[in-house]
């Protein structure tokens, strides 16, 4: 039976996919088409892959969004049990505008080794690579934390760069990162790429902060764990919730009051994480269409190994499986820019 090891190259494919379906409707400002066409591209390399796979969370449903169905099975069912937590577009309004910093991600794992944080509300997140293993909590105001990293790092606070979404929820931690004179790289979406953008070494970015949706933080977790970074992820009070809120996520499982880590949501040493750019972003470039396919750009990291493999792939509709029925006539090209 294959290892997620050998299975690797396939994993991409899926991303690869998602990334060229939500390309496809770039800035035309219908999210909807462009999570849609990421899902269904998706599915339909997922649905090739030799695993016996179960989607067991998914971005998308809070917002009503086309989405993989809750526990979907998927694969051919003939290759080792896994489970996947997919995104298929993380940054759908940002590639419904045209703008930077989307991607089409997944994590996957032997069954039963993630731990689930629905899409219901949001939880915050902090990000960063290996130096601060250990060193920092939540616990920990962010002037404490982004202290703690800058000096684990050997970096002064003007040479130091926290990433995060740009949200008005975000209005109070930005005056506290602006006082303490960081450099800050605002993102319209995705939280994922940042997250893992802040564990490679010299990115140039070395904190993500801020809170995001539940199923990303899952996915950005299985990268920052195969990147020996960490990451710490708890349950964000916000004052647009619904009382009922804490009993639903209370009720499947989620312990509101913890703060989870990298090892606690995506458990084991045998992990894989993948992503392509939809948008040219912060951790990769966008899709680029030519008068026979596309190219896109793919990142895919995996333990036990560590291993960290960026390609580029060039497809050609015409004879594909899954993009032979994408019309490039008249088709409007994108550079990635």
């Amino acid at each position: 039976m294959a290892s997620l090891r050998a299975l690797a190259p396939s994993l991409t494919r899926i991303t690869i996919a998602g990334a060229v379906g939500a390309a496809m409707h770039i800035g035309q400002g219908d999210k909807n088409l462009v999570d849609f066409k990421a899902v269904e591209f998706s599915r339909a390399v997922l649905n090739q892959t030799e695993v016996d796979g179960e989607v067991i969370s998914c971005e998308g449903p809070k917002d009503n969004a086309p989405a993989f169905l809750n526990r979907e099975k998927v694969g051919t069912g003939s290759g080792p049990k896994v489970e996947f937590v997919v995104d298929p577009v993380d940054g759908t309004t940002a590639t419904s505008k045209g703008r930077k910093d989307a991607i089409s991600a997944l994590a996957c794992a032997p069954a039963g080794c993630f731990q689930m944080l629905p899409d219901d509300g949001y939880y915050f997140k902090v990000a960063t690579d290996c130096h601060s293993v250990g060193k920092i909590s939540l616990d920990m105001s962010v002037e404490e934390i982004v202290t703690t990293v800058a000096k684990t790092k050997g970096l002064a606070l003007e040479n130091f760069t926290v990433i995060m979404l740009e949200r008005e929820r975000h209005n109070e931690i930005l005056q506290k990162l602006r006082k303490l004179g960081v450099r800050i790289i605002l993102l319209p979406d995705g939280d994922i790429a940042a997250a893992v953008v802040a564990c490679i070494p010299d990115s140039g970015v070395d904190l993500l902060v801020g809170a995001g949706a539940g199923p990303e933080a899952t996915i950005a977790a299985t990268a920052v764990k195969c990147l020996g970074g960490t990451m710490l992820v708890n349950v964000w009070r916000d004052k647009n919730d619904d009382a009922g809120r804490l009993d639903r996520l209370r009720k499947v499982g989620v312990d509101v009051d913890k703060t989870y880590d990298e090892n606690e949501l995506a458990k084991g040493n045998e992990l894989v994480f993948a992503a392509s750019g939809v948008t040219k972003g912060e951790l990769l470039d966008g899709v680029r269409f030519t008068s026979t396919g596309a190219t896109v750009s793919s990142l895919c990291v995996r333990l036990p190994s560590g291993t960290i493999e960026t390609s580029e792939t060039t497809l050609r509709f015409k004879e594909h499986p899954v993009y032979r029925n994408v019309d490039l006539n008249g088709h409007p090209q994108y550079n990635g820019h």
